[in-house]
């Protein structure tokens, strides 16, 4: 089959497409997809310069969330069958043509959803709503500021934070991310200059209760100060590439608490590989997100698809802040046609 090749930790211009052996025959708790999309991430970038928690034996097939069909199933395998339409979470080679993985984080896509409309929810909506909900426990009419508010994991928190009743504050790097934003639900919508100041003033000087931290560095500085008294912050991840250092003597004096939360933990990518431990919750977490995306509630988005070699330009763009939702690669040559969103660039 072919597949996407990381030979040695690196640049993403360091992989290639290259014929590799497809995966070995399905055990009693494991499914064998036909990959149509795969989703590309910071953290794809990070993991292919061997830069991520996990570094993968090399050499290795890169990609974390793909969406495709099953092909085959183990013996032990009951929610699926072959020809189900699917999207899963794996811990790498999403971005060969053929998959083969646990079933704990393999979830059925409903007809009424598009290929690249489901691409996105496993990992962006289910790190957003398990943060917001499981640590966070957000309530209905507090105030969430929401950190990278335009592409990935950010946009996703806007949507589930408005669907959970909160007045959200969205913070973004352009026009066009702040406005995509507003359209998702987002009462308002700021620039990440003097961004304290602005969350103040929009909140008659509290601030907000929750803060939804998917970049880090300078960005979380300033979201401290535009937390409220005894609000929760909520670190997801560090897009901007810095790790920020939390100044205690400010969480001390404004009751401050902060969460972190890693989804790896939940889909197997920690060394206990608590997976199938999490995988019914998770499972209930996706029929909600799946319910919400067939209403219309949340509209998950791929806006960039690239060719299957097309890995080093798909994080060009995330790198340089020109994405809306999510990109992905197109890895099926004879796949569905890229119609899942109105506003899908193709290339």
């Amino acid at each position: 089959m072919r597949a996407v090749l990381c030979e040695a930790f690196g640049p993403p211009g360091s992989t290639r497409l290259a014929e590799v052996a497809r995966p070995p025959a399905d055990d009693a708790h494991t499914v064998t997809l036909a990959v149509e999309y795969a989703s590309v991430s910071h953290a794809t970038g990070l993991m292919v310069a061997g830069r991520y928690q996990t570094r993968p034996p090399l050499p290795f097939v890169p990609g974390t969330e793909a969406v495709g069909r099953v092909l085959s199933c183990g013996a032990g395998v009951t929610r699926l069958r072959p020809g189900d339409r699917v999207v899963a979470i794996a811990d790498w080679g999403c971005f060969g043509e053929v998959l083969r993985l646990p079933e704990y984080t393999v979830y059925p896509v409903p007809d009424a959803l598009e290929a690249l409309q489901a691409l996105p929810v496993p990992l962006s909506y289910g790190t957003a709503y398990c943060g917001l909900v499981w640590r966070c426990a957000l309530q209905a009419g507090e105030t969430v500021l929401v950190l990278g508010a335009g592409a990935g994991v950010g946009l996703a928190a806007v949507e589930i934070a408005h669907q959970l009743g909160a007045t959200v504050i969205a913070c973004a790097s352009t026009e066009a991310k702040r406005a995509e934003a507003l359209r998702r639900g987002a009462a308002h919508a700021v620039a990440p200059q003097d961004l304290a100041a602005r969350v103040k003033q929009l909140t008659g000087g509290r601030g907000a209760d929750v803060v939804a931290d998917p970049v880090g560095g300078d960005l979380f500085d300033q979201a401290l100060r535009a937390a409220a008294a005894n609000a929760r912050l909520l670190s997801i991840g560090f897009a901007s590439g810095r790790v920020p250092q939390a100044p205690l003597n400010l969480l001390l004096v404004k009751n401050l608490t902060l969460h972190g939360f890693f989804v790896g933990r939940y889909i197997g990518w920690t060394p206990a590989d608590e997976r199938a431990r999490h995988a019914p919750a998770l499972q209930a977490v996706m029929q909600t997100l799946f319910d919400w995306a067939c209403a219309g509630r949340i509209r998950p988005t791929v806006s960039q698809v690239y060719p299957h070699g097309g890995l080093a330009d798909a994080l060009h763009a995330l790198e340089t802040r020109q994405v809306v939702g999510k990109v992905a690669l197109r890895i099926a040559a004879d796949g569905p046609p890229d119609t899942a969103n109105d506003s899908l660039k193709k290339n």
